[in-house]
């Protein structure tokens, strides 16, 4: 497996993106979206192409394919054994070197307890929908590392939509650039802030000033927004960096 991967600009994933949201062929409806799964590929070390493989977007989360977990549970030495593969029952032992082992069961009953059913996903194809909870299960709790937090689109599915929007990120220490940060967003956010507009000022942003207006912007969209600007700010980044644009301190958008 080749391990090195070409980094790509922010400009040439943002042409990438539009690209794959106009074929209509990957499940992403809009550039957003496929950018913000593009961003999150090559922060793991793929080439952002490949999010259209491994990536899927639900109720406006990123999602990670269950295949695309179990492949990389096994890239990681991890080994699952199916053990029961059945409408109503899917069993199967999972096992990794850093996790130990474990068996784990979904029945169409503990779904069924759980309030999971009633959707016609459920009803047409019981079997795989229990796989995808087995999976997503089993390697969370043997070798989570494989799962970069994310649900799988099964999961994301199921959760409630106001729940799905709900910040879950642990609080974190404050931003050492805030008091330049909020003098910024007084300025710019008085007006409704919307995601398509903090991208678009993120691709016109040239200067560390102008990043820092961007994350001024970001930090007035919802949590799940942010969490999609969040990656992209990273690669754009990079990329002045990289062509030495004009320097100063910039908000570590966290």
């Amino acid at each position: 497996m080749t391990t090195a991967v070409v980094a790509v600009s922010f400009d040439e994933m943002s042409r990438l993106a539009e690209a794959v949201a106009k074929s209509g062929l990957f499940g992403m409806k809009t550039p957003e979206q496929a950018l913000a799964l593009m961003a999150i590929a090559q922060a793991e070390g793929q080439h952002p192409a490949l999010a259209a493989r491994d990536y899927h977007i639900v109720q406006g989360r990123p999602v990670l394919k269950s295949d695309a977990m179990l492949a990389r549970f096994q890239a990681a030495g991890g080994r699952m054994e199916m053990m029961t593969y059945t409408d109503e029952h899917v069993e199967a032992r999972f096992s990794h070197p850093q996790g130990g082992s474990v068996a784990i069961e979904w029945t169409t009953e503990r779904a069924k307890r759980a309030g999971l059913t009633s959707k016609d996903v459920w009803k047409s194809y019981p079997r795989q929908m229990l796989r995808a909870r087995v999976i997503s299960e089993g390697i969370r709790t043997v070798f989570p590392g494989a799962t970069q937090g994310l649900l799988t689109p099964e999961e994301a599915a199921d959760v409630p939509s106001a729940e799905a929007e709900r910040d879950v990120t642990p609080p974190k220490a404050p931003l050492s650039l805030a008091d330049r940060v909020a003098a910024v967003a007084e300025q710019v956010v008085p007006s409704k802030v919307t995601l398509s507009a903090v991208l678009d000022r993120l691709k016109e942003a040239a200067t560390s000033d102008d990043m820092n207006e961007v994350a001024a912007l970001a930090k007035a969209l919802p949590p799940g927004e942010q969490e999609i600007v969040r990656p992209l700010f990273k690669t754009k980044m990079h990329d002045l960096k990289a062509a030495a644009a004009p320097a100063g301190d910039v908000l570590e958008l966290e």
